[in-house]
């Protein structure tokens, strides 16, 4: 297979682990508990490394966006499941919030918000870059690097937080 001179393979890597990581929210019903806090144990810092080595051919296009695919209804479908799985452990403090500096009562967060906002990020993505032109792929790809940095790398790492709590405190 050729690939695009606009893709490289970690562009391509991306596009798989997105792709990987929507499936398993989306089949998370059928997992254990443990099994689920596993699988996203060692999904989220993969999708972390390879989204912070993202890089394109820069197309100059400030107007680069994804359009949102997801619906409110399935959005809220994949957060359900995934908080029926962690039970009363859904719920964690969020530390890095910025106005916990300037709050006397602890900001809470949840494990299945992050995650399905993670995944409404790279669902979108994926209706995006599904039979695209390779400049539309491109555009999406600068997009979700500049989401990543602006929003949900952080919200990697505050959930892989939560759920390294879920996996090792007993």
């Amino acid at each position: 297979m050729e690939t695009s001179p606009i893709l490289n393979s970690n562009s391509i890597a991306f596009i798989g682990l997105a792709n990987e990581y929507c499936t398993a929210l989306e089949n998370c019903r059928e997992l254990e508990r443990d099994e689920f806090v596993t699988t996203m144990l060692k999904m989220l810092p993969r999708i972390y490394i390879v989204a912070t080595d993202l890089s394109v051919a820069l197309i100059n296009d400030e107007d680069a966006y994804l359009e949102s695919a997801l619906d409110e209804d399935y959005y809220d479908s994949i957060r359900s499941n995934v908080e029926s799985l962690t039970g009363p452990d859904d719920i964690y403090l969020e530390v890095f919030e910025e106005d916990m500096k300037f709050s006397d009562t602890p900001v809470s967060a949840s494990i299945s918000e992050g995650l399905a906002d993670i995944f409404q990020v790279l669902f979108n993505f994926l209706a995006t870059v599904r039979d695209s032109t390779d400049e539309t792929i491109a555009l999406s790809i600068q997009s979700v690097q500049e989401d990543f940095r602006n929003y949900w790398s952080s919200t990697i790492c505050n959930v892989l937080r939560a759920l390294n709590s879920l996996a090792y405190r007993d």
